[in-house]
C-alpha cells in the first residue's frame, strides 16, 4: 500500500502518525527521546507506507540498540539498513 499525498485513508494515518509520534517521543530517557523523537519531527512528513513500517519495526526496538546503531556503536540489523538508517546516523536532527 502506498499512500498518496492526499492520503486518502486520513483517520488512520493521523492516528497512526500520532501514534509513533508519541512513542518516538516516550521513549524513557531523554537522550533516547531526543534522538528518535527529534528524527520523527525531522523527517515524517514526506514517509510512504514503507517509511512509517521502517520506523514502527524500529520503535519496537530497545533505545540501547537504537541508539547504538545511530552512533554507529554496533551494527544495525540488515532490515533496517538504507537511506533512513542514514539519516538516523547523521544525527543532525537533534535539536538541543
Amino acid at each position: 500500500m502506498n499512500l498518496s499525498p492526499d492520503h486518502s485513508t486520513r483517520p488512520d494515518f493521523e492516528r497512526r502518525m500520532a501514534r509513533m509520534k508519541f512513542r518516538a517521543w516516550h521513549r524513557g530517557t531523554r537522550e533516547a527521546d531526543y534522538m528518535i523523537g527529534g528524527y520523527f519531527d525531522a523527517h515524517h512528513a514526506g514517509w510512504d507506507e514503507a517509511a512509517m513500517l521502517w520506523f514502527e519495526a524500529l520503535i519496537d526496538e530497545d533505545d540501547v540498540d537504537v541508539m547504538a546503531w545511530a552512533l554507529g556503536t554496533a551494527p544495525a540489523p540488515e532490515r533496517f539498513h538504507g537511506p533512513m538508517l542514514e539519516a538516523l546516523q547523521r544525527i543532525d536532527y537533534v535539536r538541543i
